[in-house]
C-alpha cells in the first residue's frame, strides 16, 4: 500500500471515529477516538477467524505505520509547539521552581523507582531481565505526556496556577524524559564496561542544555523576523519553518529537539503575542496551530488504539503489565510527594496539588513510541505490551476521572 493511501486511510478513520464520538458517544474528543480505535482493534482480533482476509489487511495496514517515526520524527514537534504557544513565560516564571524540580528530579526519582520495582517483578514471575533494561523502561514510562495532559486539561477547569504547574511539568519532563531514555539506551547499547558517570552526565547536559540554548536562538530569530513584517500567511510559514527545520537541525546536532521546540514556542507565544503580532496575525496564527493540535491529536490517539492489532500478547507479561499500572502510579505519587513537601517550605501549593499532579500525570503516545524504538534484543516486545497497557489505562481511566477529582478538590 502506498504512503498516500495509508495517510488517506488514517484520515478517513480519524474522521469517522471523531464523528461517531461527537454524534453519539460524546466522550472527550481524543479519548473517544482512542476508545473507538481500541474497540475496533479488539473486534478485529476477535473476529479474525470469521473474516480472516479483512483482519489480515487491517493488520498489514497498521504494521506498515512506523509509530515511532510518525510520532518522534514528525508529529511531536508540531504538538509540542502548539502546546508551548499557550504558555505565558511571565506566568510560568511564578511556577518555575515546581516545574523545574518536578520535571527533572521528579522524573529521575520515578525512573529509578519504576526500574527497581520492574526488575524484582520480572524476577518474581520467572523472567529475569538485566537491570539496565528495566532502567530503560523506567526512563520511557516516567515522563508524563504533554500531548495527552494538555488535551485533558483544556476541559477540566482547575486553578490556573495548578494548571500551569501540570502543563509546564508535562512539557519539560517530556524533553527531559527523552534525553534520559536516549542516555540509558546508549549505555545499554555500548555496554556497562564503557559506561562512566561523567560521560553520561555530559551527554545529558549536552542534549538538554544544548536543546534549551538552541531553542532560545531559533525562538528569538523567529520573533525578530515576525516583528519586522505584518503578513499573517508569511508569519505562519515562519513558525512552520521553525518547527520542522529547527527540530530536524537539533536532531542532527544531537541536541534535544523537544526541549528546543518547547523553548521556541514559549518565546514566540509570549513575546510574539505581546510585541510582534498584529491582532489579525495573532488570530490566524493561534487558530492555525490550534487546528494542527486538534487534528494531530486525533490522529495520534487513533494510532494508539490501532496499535493493539500488532502488539504481541503474552499472558504472563500482560499480568506484569497490569501490576505495573499500580507500580507506576505509586512511583508517580512518591516523585510528586517528596518534591512538593520540600518546596512547600518556600512555595505555596494548592491544597489538592499532590492529588492532581499524581492523577494528572497521564502517559501517552510518547511512551509507546520510545518503547517501540527499543531493539528487539532488549526485550522490546515485553516492554511494548506493558507500556501499552499503562498508557491505555492512563488515558482512558485517569483522563475520564481527573475532571471529577478536580471538582471534588475545589
Amino acid at each position: 500500500m502506498e504512503t498516500y493511501q495509508i495517510i488517506s486511510t488514517i484520515i478517513f478513520l480519524t474522521a469517522i471515529f471523531a464523528y461517531v464520538n461527537e454524534r453519539w458517544i460524546k466522550l472527550p474528543g481524543t479519548i473517544g477516538i482512542m476508545t473507538l480505535a481500541l474497540f475496533s482493534s479488539l473486534l478485529l482480533v476477535l473476529t479474525g477467524q470469521l473474516v480472516p482476509a479483512f483482519a489480515k489487511e487491517a493488520h498489514i495496514l497498521v504494521a506498515r505505520i512506523n509509530f515511532e517515526q510518525v510520532l518522534l520524527k514528525i508529529m511531536l514537534s508540531f504538538l509540542l509547539f502548539a502546546g508551548a504557544l499557550h504558555i505565558d513565560a511571565s506566568k510560568l516564571k511564578k511556577e518555575l521552581w515546581p516545574v523545574i524540580v518536578l520535571s527533572t528530579i521528579g522524573t529521575f526519582i520515578s525512573s529509578f523507582l519504576v526500574s527497581v520495582m520492574a526488575y524484582y517483578l520480572f524476577q518474581l514471575f520467572g523472567l529475569p531481565l538485566p537491570y539496565i533494561y528495566c532502567l530503560l523502561f523506567g526512563g520511557l514510562i516516567s515522563p508524563t505526556d504533554p500531548i495527552a495532559v494538555m488535551g485533558i486539561l483544556k476541559r477540566v477547569g482547575i486553578q490556573k496556577s495548578l494548571e500551569l504547574k501540570i502543563a509546564g511539568e508535562s512539557l519539560f519532563n517530556d524533553g527531559v524524559g527523552v534525553v534520559i531514555f536516549l542516555t540509558i539506551l546508549e549505555i545499554a547499547t555500548n555496554g556497562m564496561d564503557k559506561f562512566s558517570a561523567s560521560g553520561a552526565a555530559l551527554l545529558f547536559v549536552r542534549e538538554a542544555g544544548g536543546g534549551i540554548v538552541f531553542g532560545g536562538f531559533i525562538g528569538y530569530l523567529a520573533f525578530f523576523l515576525i516583528k519586522a513584517i505584518d503578513n499573517y500567511s508569511i508569519e505562519v510559514l515562519i513558525t512552520l519553518t521553525i518547527v520542522m527545520c529547527g527540530y530536524g537541525l537539533a536532531d542532527e546536532l544531537h541536541l534535544s529537539g523537544p526541549l528546543a521546540i518547547i523553548i521556541a514556542g514559549i518565546i514566540i507565544g509570549t513575546k510574539g503575542k505581546r510585541e510582534g503580532f498584529s491582532d489579525l496575525t495573532r488570530d490566524y496564527l493561534l487558530k492555525f496551530w490550534d487546528m494542527i493540535d486538534e487534528i494531530f491529536n486525533a490522529i495520534l490517539f487513533l494510532l494508539m488504539g490501532l496499535e493493539m492489532l500488532v502488539i504481541k500478547i503474552e499472558s504472563t507479561v500482560m499480568l506484569i503489565g497490569f501490576i505495573m499500572i499500580f507500580v507506576v502510579l505509586l512511583a508517580r505519587y512518591l516523585c510528586v510527594l517528596f518534591p512538593v513537601l520540600v518546596l512547600r517550605i518556600w512555595i505555596k501549593f494548592e491544597k489538592n496539588a499532590i492529588a492532581m499532579l499524581t492523577w494528572g500525570g497521564v502517559r501517552g503516545g510518547l511512551s509507546v513510541a520510545m518503547a517501540l524504538s527499543i531493539p528487539e534484543s532488549m526485550h522490546r516486545s515485553e516492554f511494548v505490551l506493558i507500556t501499552y497497557l499503562i498508557v491505555v489505562f492512563s488515558v482512558i481511566v485517569q483522563g475520564l476521572t481527573i475532571g471529577k477529582l478536580a471538582k471534588q478538590s475545589k
